[in-house]
């Protein structure tokens, strides 16, 4: 049985550039509409730190936009997740552009004590928005997917009641940040972790729905699409030094593909779909959460996302979210690691 998760990560450039009407709520507003032409939901992965700090130095107006658009959400059943990115907690506004503080790039490799201490603000935070004094989310996503090393920030997660995270995309390698989720391509459509998002752990506290990705030659990330939205990043976002990185990391005959439904075309969507659903009709009785992944800011080809829908219902695809897929996974009494993907 397959159940599809639409995730989209809801922020602004990585160096904070770009305007928060225009990257943001504009893309998301859109989003919802065409999402609730179907009566379906996604996942909005709220970046919190860029919005309080961008509310505290008042330096982008639409931020009253955006957190009217949150409250939406939550009101009308979209789930909102914990995005994070605490290079935003130090940042200073100086001269028209935002400086970041990148020595606390990783949030897994801060003191202990920071990490409660920040993970503790950006919910608190949300709270603020949406007016809930005791509102938890379910589902959390690292800045940049760094979700290693893991043990101190699910400890933190779980104690502040979060069930589900999604940073992992298999095959992954980042050098510069010390990123692999290469090992986590033996794994099942979900697992269960304690100490290592990559290692399945029976009873672990945590439960990891990856984002879908297959290993692909390189030549195949190389679309015109993609190519085109690479070209809208700001140059500036990228050091030379991070750029060299990146080229490290490309020196690789396969790459992780991630079912990004901004960047891929439906062709490139439907073709991936078409083997899920062919091995669903194998084997039906394997609960198959499949995790797409988007960003605001990339958001711009609303006719694939609504072709993808129709898709979707045309094959009896689910469309929900993570709430939904945890409380379906516990009811139909699935274990901790989702056997089937290679």
């Amino acid at each position: 049985m397959i159940e599809f998760v639409f995730t989209i990560d809801y922020e602004l450039y990585g160096n904070g550039e770009g305007s928060l009407k225009e990257l943001v709520y504009e893309p998301a507003e859109r989003l919802k509409a065409c999402f609730e032409k179907w009566n379906a939901r996604f996942v909005a992965f709220i970046e919190v730190a860029e919005l309080e700090m961008i509310e505290a130095n008042n330096t982008d107006q639409a931020i009253n936009l955006v957190k009217n658009q949150i409250r939406e959400f939550y009101w009308k059943g979209y789930e909102l997740g914990l995005h994070l990115h605490p290079q935003w907690y130090n940042a200073r506004y100086e001269n028209g552009r935002w400086q970041l503080d990148y020595s606390e790039y990783n949030l897994c490799t801060l003191p202990p004590e920071l990490i409660k201490k920040i993970v503790d603000r950006s919910i608190e935070y949300l709270r603020k928005i949406l007016g809930l004094s005791d509102f938890t989310p379910s589902s959390f996503r690292a800045g940049n997917w760094l979700f290693q090393p893991t043990h101190t920030l699910a400890k933190v997660l779980v104690d502040h009641g979060v069930k589900v995270d999604s940073s992992v995309f298999k095959g992954g390698l980042q050098h510069q940040h010390k990123l692999d989720y290469r090992s986590a391509l033996k794994n099942g459509y979900y697992w269960s972790f304690t100490d290592d998002v990559n290692v399945p752990d029976p009873q672990g506290t945590l439960i990891e729905f990856p984002i879908y990705a297959k290993m692909v030659p390189i030549w195949k990330l190389l679309t015109n699409k993609r190519i085109g939205l690479q070209r809208k990043v700001p140059t500036g976002t990228r050091t030379g030094k991070e750029r060299l990185f990146r080229i490290i990391d490309f020196l690789r005959f396969c790459q992780s593909l991630k079912f990004d439904f901004c960047r891929m075309t439906l062709k490139e969507l439907i073709h991936l779909l078409d083997k899920e659903i062919q091995q669903d009709q194998k084997d039906p009785k394997l609960f198959r959460p499949i995790i797409a992944i988007g960003h605001t800011k990339d958001l711009i080809d609303f006719e694939t996302v609504e072709s993808l829908l129709c898709y979707l219902r045309r094959k009896e695809v689910g469309v929900s979210t993570f709430r939904d897929v945890y409380r379906k996974m516990k009811i139909l009494g699935e274990g901790a690691d989702g056997r089937g993907i290679a």
